[in-house]
């Protein structure tokens, strides 16, 4: 019988935060060894519970859920996500451009198999979400990151980003609040970005699924508000805000020039309506879970959980000697920097599956977010103080003596 081997197409798509030194710990797990997962962002498993009243519409309206929905999605759900982004000051919006999906990542995939033909490229930043750049690559495209700058608190290095550019170039993404890092950009920087699309005719898509948790003060500013005359999709949903992410609903939202993208729309609704709809009982909550109480609020101001958490272990990490980061404004991760000279750090994934070894302690990778050297990990610090301290002084012991052979 011949041999049957996975298309070519996946021979440069790197998904890491589910890569192989997470298989390493579920064999270990399957030998009976307790693993601190701290390489995903799954609220549930930590105790970060979904509002009772989203909980309690989803059971109310089960029986009105059985069938499929329009394509794009429940007239309450777009509804409630229309007036949302009337809220966040998205221009030329209207109910027919918003889409709802299988969370994100879902429309991410469809976004780029509509957009790119082989050989287009598409600007996305380093480090980055990484299904941007497996979804752009298994649509055919041609990722190009450009880098984010660690010394201006992770916000997008926008020579670097213009210098990148080409004749082939369709589009650029960004992340904002950005995984992994927590950076949330000013303004100032949102219209230097959209100088540069608009100088060079660019579409800009914007990945803002942690933007209603932002900490200390900042304010989200979503990107389409700024590019009236520009194509935008902007991307956001309730996985992380409600702590739903096994409900799987996210949105996107197409805004500013519609003229230039008529034909992108027409590939979007010819997708959309191929996928049928996205899961309807989870559609249904939309419109309790953004017109209500705002539970994670209380989870992001002083005293709150994630805000607790984030300080703890910024600080914590910069205890260690050879490591530094930059503090999170949003989210719930850190994106820690090693002194490679110091622990002799030439492969991250090694350095990984090491700890993991070692300690126990699961993590991702610097490479796995597509930063080019070897010297950063991701944490998430999702767990209970309790749980972080225990980490924190074990990741503590295992850099006292580390070096990589």
């Amino acid at each position: 019988m011949r041999e049957f081997k996975k298309s070519s197409k996946l021979d440069n798509v790197l998904y890491d935060v589910r890569g192989p030194v997470a298989d390493e710990a579920a064999r270990m797990e399957n030998e009976g060894l307790r693993i601190l997962k701290l390489n995903i962002g799954n609220p549930a498993p930590f105790g970060f519970r979904t509002p009772d009243e989203v909980v309690h519409d989803m059971r109310q309206q089960l029986p009105d859920c059985e069938g499929y929905s329009d394509s794009r999605g429940l007239f309450s759900a777009r509804k409630a996500i229309m007036q949302y982004a009337q809220l966040k000051h998205l221009p030329n919006v209207s109910m027919e451009h918003i889409y709802t999906g299988n969370g994100v990542s879902e429309l991410i995939q469809l976004c780029m198999n509509v957009l790119l033909n082989t050989g287009d490229e598409i600007l996305i930043p380093a480090p980055d979400y990484p299904l941007w750049t497996a979804c752009a690559t298994l649509a055919g495209g041609t990722p190009v990151h450009y880098l984010c700058d660690e010394d201006a608190e992770w916000t997008p290095d926008l020579a670097d980003m213009e210098s990148k550019i080409t004749s082939n170039t369709k589009a650029l993404v960004i992340i904002n609040p950005n995984n992994p890092t927590g950076a949330v950009y000013p303004r100032e920087v949102l219209e230097q970005i959209v100088e540069i699309a608009r100088r060079h005719q660019l579409m800009i898509f914007s990945d803002e699924i942690y933007d209603r948790l932002c900490m200390d003060g900042y304010q989200h500013i979503s990107i389409a508000s700024l590019a009236p005359d520009l194509p935008c999709v902007t991307f956001s949903g309730l996985s992380k805000s409600h702590m739903v992410a096994g409900y799987r609903i996210g949105w996107m939202i197409l805004s500013g020039n519609k003229r230039c993208m008529k034909d992108f729309i027409y590939g979007i609704n010819m997708l959309s309506n191929m996928r049928l709809c996205s899961n309807v009982p989870a559609q249904s909550i939309v419109q309790t879970a953004l017109g209500g109480y705002q539970s994670v609020e209380r989870y992001v101001e002083p005293g709150g959980r994630i805000y607790d958490q984030r300080n703890f272990v910024y600080e914590a990490l910069n205890d260690i000697d050879g490591i530094t980061a930059v503090k999170p404004k949003a989210a719930f991760y850190i994106f820690p920097k090693i002194d490679v000279k110091k622990f002799n750090i030439t492969d991250d994934e090694q350095f990984a599956l090491d700890l993991l070894h070692e300690k126990h302690i699961l993590i991702t990778r610097g490479g796995g977010f597509n930063w080019p050297k070897p010297d950063h990990f991701r944490i998430v610090y999702l767990p209970r103080m309790g749980v972080l301290r225990e980490a924190m002084t074990d990741l503590a012991d295992f850099f006292a003596h580390y070096r990589q052979g």
